[in-house]
């Protein structure tokens, strides 16, 4: 999209301004830390400086207090001692130099001493064989070698200070840009991918993605996320396509059925409404089980988990089945032992209905139906099984038994929507179980439902 006012794309003025501000931000703190260490280093360089400056004044003081001591001691006092070195040493140095004798009285100073400003200001006794017979007092003039010295040494470490500063902010740039880049780059990718995605093109991903572990995550994840969402849709287009299937076989003979009592070509018999009838009720029963399919789905996302007694639950729904079982000639076992589990009480009893509902259905009579309920042995979890000594399933069949609408080809005859094992492996999911199953053509089935306890 492109503004008006501008012209410039609204995706250029992402990219710039988010490059811009990452970059900006990390030459802020880059030159806020170079500034700050260079003033660090300014002033304890110049403190050094000061220091050595210090250090060569007084070092130059004690030489010319020496001098002035063996002018002294040469000439047994200062009156007619030759203290024209010790002069010569400070002009030469850009010194002032003052010499005292030990009554405080000067003796001789050079040229302009008085005029030189007394800070920084030096004094050294003159000694003559360990006795104090007088003192030097030096000042310093802003042009003396000594000055000269530490003022260029100053310019000199401000100048490295000031390149160092200027390439290091040089190379915070560089790095804020290409870190900038770096981390904005996969965004960008995963902004294409969406725009892509909306656009209708259901195949875009980003992909793998060269960034820092926290952005190469959202990219894995939003993948992640996105194929998902398309096997959500395909699962609603199977939906769809199922139901349509389902549905249209029941209607298509009720329209013929229909069409052919209006035309008259068939008599209205008891027999032929019959027929009609059961395609209604084929219909009633296929509405009613899409209906307990989407309650199941609702339901899986507003459970209500409590502690519960699955054996309890159990007991209920076997005692609730136990008169269908004796009029369809089945054997029903039950071993139950109490376990707390972790449950929504209105719907896990209609999972256990369920399955005992599918072993009796495809048990022949004679058969056994046994159910099974209590912890496992390592006290984690609780296991309930049901199992029959049906007609069992196939082994290519059997990976097909939780799919909706699936139905085996040996029970086609026999009622049902095929969904049911869909709805209770939902609901057991949604309960943070599994539910499992293991068959035998022709000896029987076991459905295996494991929960957390509580």
């Amino acid at each position: 999209m492109t503004d008006k006012r501008t012209g410039i794309s609204r995706r250029a003025i992402v990219r710039t301004s988010l490059t811009l501000q990452l970059a900006i931000a990390f030459v802020i703190i880059s030159l806020a830390a170079v500034a700050m260490l260079s003033l660090l280093t300014a002033v304890m360089g110049s403190s050094d400086i000061e220091s050595q400056d210090t250090m060569r004044r007084e070092a130059v003081t004690a030489n010319l207090a020496a001098l002035a001591g063996g002018a002294f001691q040469a000439n047994h006092g200062f009156t007619h001692a030759d203290l024209g070195p010790a002069s010569d040493l400070g002009i030469r140095t850009g010194t002032g130099v003052m010499v005292k004798d030990d009554a405080g009285r000067v003796v001789a100073q050079t040229p302009g001493f008085a005029k030189l400003s007394p800070k920084p200001e030096f004094t050294a006794p003159i000694r003559v064989n360990g006795v104090d017979v007088g003192q030097v007092v030096t000042r310093f003039s802003g042009n003396s070698a000594i000055g000269t010295t530490g003022r260029a040494l100053r310019t000199s470490l401000l100048r490295a200070i000031g390149g160092a500063a200027g390439l290091a902010a040089l190379l915070a740039l560089i790095a804020g840009v290409i870190a900038a880049r770096i981390i904005t780059g996969p965004l960008l990718q995963m902004i294409a991918t969406v725009r892509s995605r909306g656009a209708g093109v259901r195949g875009a991903r980003v992909g793998p993605v060269r960034a820092p572990g926290e952005i190469a995550e959202l990219a894995a994840a939003f993948d992640e996320m996105a194929d998902s969402t398309d096997r959500q849709e395909q699962l609603r287009r199977d939906l769809v396509a199922d139901v349509a299937h389902e549905l249209r076989t029941p209607v298509a003979v009720l329209q013929a059925g229909h069409e052919a009592l209006l035309d008259g070509v068939a008599e209205p018999t008891p027999e032929e409404l019959g027929s009609l009838r059961d395609e209604v009720l084929r219909l009633a029963r296929m509405v009613s089980d899409l209906q307990d399919m989407a309650a199941a789905e609702a339901a899986a996302l507003h459970l209500q988990l409590v502690p519960c007694d699955l054996a309890e639950m159990a007991v209920e729904a076997a005692d609730s089945m136990a008169g269908r079982f004796d009029a369809a000639g089945l054997a029903f076992e039950r071993q139950v032992k109490p376990v707390t589990v972790r449950a929504d009480p209105r719907w896990l009893p209609h999972v256990i209905m369920n399955l005992l509902t599918n072993a009796l259905k495809y048990t022949p009579a004679g058969g056994t139906v046994t159910l099974d309920c209590g912890p496992v042995p390592d006290g984690a979890r609780a296991v309930l099984t049901v199992t029959d000594t049906g007609i069992g399933i196939s082994r290519d069949e059997l990976p097909h038994i939780f799919e909706r609408f699936w139905r085996s080809q040996h029970v086609l005859r026999t009622s049902g929507s095929g969904i049911g094992l869909a709805i209770v492996r939902e609901m057991v999911q949604a309960h943070d179980g599994e539910l499992r199953a293991t068959s035998q053509e022709g000896q029987g089935t076991t459905m295996t439902m494991t929960l957390p306890r509580a």
